[in-house]
């Protein structure tokens, strides 16, 4: 049996749903029942009848899952399938930063651990960062981790004094205006799209700047067909499977490796052994919600 097949029969005996994000390895995009980011993935799980999620992801998104479905048993195929960034902040530093701003609210990136977004007043996405940042009512605003994507909001944002952690993605962080000049030359009909967790120097010289799923938006109802995608590779995977009369270019040695940690044997493994189940305290999991409902009371942006 090959390994496809077996995942199907394992999936079917323990009534599970597959969650793959775009930066998954192409074969496992093709075996999930969703393709997408981190909250929608999440979202969708909590609206099905499955018993168990298998989250392709990395370990913020899991735990996000298992936040809005704590009733689920929610797998992580992969225990080293972390997310450096996420890791850049603890619940003690987030307190103690509210403690030194006392007036200022608080926003987390979703790529943050349940443990910090229990200490927030709202999370936020990298489609509706700059959303959630204007519906604020203070002027002060503590934003953890992303320190690129906050310098995006607060150049939309200017009536906000935004507090930065100096956390980063080292994937998103790695694209240098060069990498993008070159694939420019390569491809001068090219619509150039960036992710938000991108430099500000790069965010400077893109045509748009767009979460995963408002990249798939975009190109989507683009006029053109030729797009340089300047975020992590696998993500014109998902593009040429959704739009395939159209052209992605990513750019060179851009790859999550964290992310690669996972593959069909790792599915597999999840499922045969119900192994690598995230466990999060009710106390956590109930105040890590709230900023989440919030964040989703907001809506979707780009």
């Amino acid at each position: 049996m090959s390994l496809r097949d077996e995942v199907q029969r394992l999936k079917k005996k323990r009534n599970a749903i597959i969650l793959a994000h775009n930066y998954q390895r192409p074969e496992v995009q093709d075996i999930a029942d969703f393709v997408g980011d981190s909250l929608g993935l999440s979202q969708k799980a909590a609206k099905t009848d499955a018993d168990v999620i298998v989250f392709c992801g990395v370990d913020f998104m899991a735990e996000s899952a298992k936040i809005l479905s704590p009733q689920k048993t929610v797998l992580l195929p992969e225990l080293l399938a972390m997310c450096p960034m996420s890791a850049m902040i603890d619940g003690d530093s987030m307190r103690q930063m509210k403690g030194q701003h006392p007036k200022a609210e608080s926003v987390a990136y979703v790529n943050t651990s349940a443990e910090v977004k229990a200490e927030v007043d709202i999370c936020c996405t990298s489609s509706n960062a700059i959303k959630v940042v204007a519906s604020l009512t203070s002027k002060e605003v503590i934003f953890v981790p992303d320190a690129n994507l906050g310098h995006w909001v607060q150049k939309t944002e200017k009536q906000k004094e935004l507090i930065l952690w100096p956390g980063f993605c080292p994937t998103h962080d790695s694209i240098t205006p060069e990498m993008i000049l070159t694939q420019r030359r390569l491809h001068p009909k090219a619509v150039v799209l960036a992710h938000p967790e991108c430099r500000p120097e790069v965010l400077d010289m893109v045509d748009a700047v767009r979460s995963t799923e408002g990249m798939v938006n975009f190109a989507r109802d683009s006029q053109a067909n030729e797009f340089i995608i300047a975020t992590e590779k696998e993500m014109v995977y998902r593009l040429h499977t959704l739009l395939p009369t159209k052209q992605f270019y990513s750019l060179p040695g851009v790859t999550c490796p964290n992310m690669k940690r996972i593959d069909l044997h790792s599915v597999v493994n999840a499922l045969e052994k119900m192994q690598h189940e995230i466990i999060i305290p009710d106390d956590v999991i109930r105040r890590a919600r709230l900023p989440l409902e919030r964040m989703m009371a907001v809506g979707r942006g780009d």
